[in-house]
């Protein structure tokens, strides 16, 4: 199936995606920008599912790689995609026919929008995490055996990489080390795939639930209905939280925002406090010490009244929220997954339980 992405469907899409994103994957304000004017000089993009490819037909990701929080001052240049991608069309020597996008999250949705108008391209229905994760090996890609190899960097001065490595998080670690020589964010071309791998591999469906996500939050807020409730029955989401930011405490390191945020409980969660850890994206949510929601299960802070997602970068002191802990993608849960973007991954040690089995448990204890 095909049909168009215009201007309005980029801000719904921007919006959606900032809530699957968990935080991270960039600021989703300029990713809207960038889109919303490519679409206005070279027109709409034509977004379509992954049916409409055949099994030879070829496919690469384009994205931002760095820390969020120096994203926000440190604006592309307009041309680095394009180099990346070209970049990777050269070495593969064989015409890419499709574009998707490697992240539902901030900037990283709406990055290969930008790209797909300007070389008019058609964009996939898809992408490689049906979230944002912090690390370029976290992809379910990755989890099928497809090659990161070959991987293009491009900054903003007009420097460019291509990388070939043994495996994705050897890729990781070569990557995040040039993408913090080149200011700590890099444009990005990797995982190309085909049609076969796609359909196998893939989070389906992903720029379309995202889109959903925004249309259904600006419906609420234009009817003046409980916005958050919305977006908790589109994602299969619960409320695991809802309270004040008190504290953050943000440092960019090594190519990442890591930090924690501290909250305390206003209206049924008074005098309780949570605690959320991130590395671009939020990882653990626990409430006076008790884990409420891990990785790879989405943690998504929204402000309480308007549903507008918070992202790490964007935390600030007094800042009414509520938590979201929504189900993450199927492939995740298996063992091989959890190897990849479990808790013990990211040094805590906690067995992953999914989010819907954590809200009962607290259910039952309350």
């Amino acid at each position: 199936m095909r049909r168009t992405i215009g201007v309005q469907q980029v801000e719904d899409i921007a919006l959606g995606a900032a809530v699957l994103g968990t935080g991270g994957g960039g600021d989703p304000y300029i990713g809207r920008l960038m889109a919303t004017q490519a679409i206005q000089d070279c027109g709409p993009v034509e977004l379509v599912t992954v049916d409409e490819m055949a099994d030879d037909d070829w496919s690469v990701c384009i994205a931002m790689m760095g820390a969020p929080t120096v994203m926000v001052e440190k604006i592309p240049g307009g041309k680095e995609a394009e180099h990346a991608f070209r970049a990777v069309e050269s070495y593969l020597g064989r015409p890419i026919r499709f574009l998707y996008s490697i992240e539902a999250g901030g900037i990283n949705s709406t990055i290969p929008i930008t790209l797909a108008a300007q070389l008019r391209m058609p964009l996939l229905d898809l992408d490689g995490m049906g979230r944002a994760f912090p690390e370029v090996q976290m992809v379910t890609h990755s989890l099928f055996g497809i090659t990161a190899t070959p991987f293009t960097m491009a900054d903003e001065k007009g420097n460019s990489a291509v990388l070939s490595t043994i495996d994705n998080r050897w890729m990781e670690t070569f990557a995040r080390s040039i993408a913090v020589n080149m200011g700590a964010t890099a444009h990005i071309a990797a995982y190309a795939a085909s049609g076969k791998q796609q359909k196998e591999a893939a989070v389906l469906g992903t720029i379309s639930l995202a889109e959903t996500i925004g249309r259904e939050i600006r419906a609420a807020r234009s009817a003046h209905v409980d916005v958050v409730e919305r977006i908790c029955a589109v994602t299969n989401g619960f409320i695991v939280f809802h309270g004040k930011i008190v504290d953050v405490q943000r440092r960019t390191v090594a190519g990442f925002a890591r930090g924690e945020a501290l909250l305390e409980g206003i209206g049924e969660d008074t005098g309780q406090k949570m605690t959320i850890q991130f590395q671009n994206e939020n990882l653990i949510a626990q409430r006076d010490g008790e884990v409420v929601v891990s990785v790879p299960d989405l943690i998504t802070m929204v402000e309480d009244e308007t549903g507008e997602p918070v992202t790490t970068e964007g935390l600030r002191y007094g800042y009414r929220v509520k938590v979201l802990g929504i189900p993450c993608h199927p492939h995740w849960r298996i063992p091989k997954g959890l190897e990849v973007v479990g808790p013990r991954y990211f040094g805590y040690n906690i067995d992953y339980v999914p989010v819907e089995q954590r809200v009962k448990s607290l259910s039952r204890s309350k």
